[in-house]
């Protein structure tokens, strides 16, 4: 079991909350944040969450996660998804197993937004299921590592 979780989002996701609540919901980052602390301390294990709108920043404290002993990482990468090959790399690089999480379904919206540079080393992705799929994507680490 995965004990040590890291929990990263990426650009404009500290907007939840007010930014297109048609699309993301009314949930804010920081109500997500706690309920995966929450979850994560109920099994018995600790959770970091890391949020920023810099590609650099996000890589770095991917980089320090290997030498912090994370065991899994769940990541929103927001808009990096479809542009990053530099973050997909820092992923690769750690080596540390991860989930991709989206709350909206990626494939129902532009086609842009269809291709992930993370998902084909990714040990799974979510999309479309809301803020729940943060929680799954926490449940399934916690169980699979």
């Amino acid at each position: 079991m995965a004990k040590n979780l890291l929990l990263l989002n990426g650009p404009n996701l500290n907007l939840l909350g007010s930014r297109e609540p048609e699309v993301y919901g009314a949930s804010t980052l920081a109500d997500i944040e706690h309920a995966a602390q929450a979850q994560a301390m109920a099994a018995g294990a600790s959770l970091s969450c890391f949020q920023s709108n810099h590609e650099g920043a996000l890589i770095d404290r991917i980089h320090a996660a290997k030498t912090a002993g994370v065991d899994a990482i769940v990541i929103n990468p927001g808009g990096l998804t479809h542009t990053s090959v530099a973050l997909r790399d820092a992923l690769a690089g750690v080596a540390i197993p991860f989930v991709e999480v989206h709350i909206s379904n990626i494939y129902q919206r532009e086609s842009f937004r269809h291709h992930s540079f993370l998902s084909a080393i990714a040990i799974g992705t979510i999309c479309g299921l809301g803020i729940d799929g943060y929680r799954f994507a926490i449940d399934f680490v916690l169980k699979k590592r």
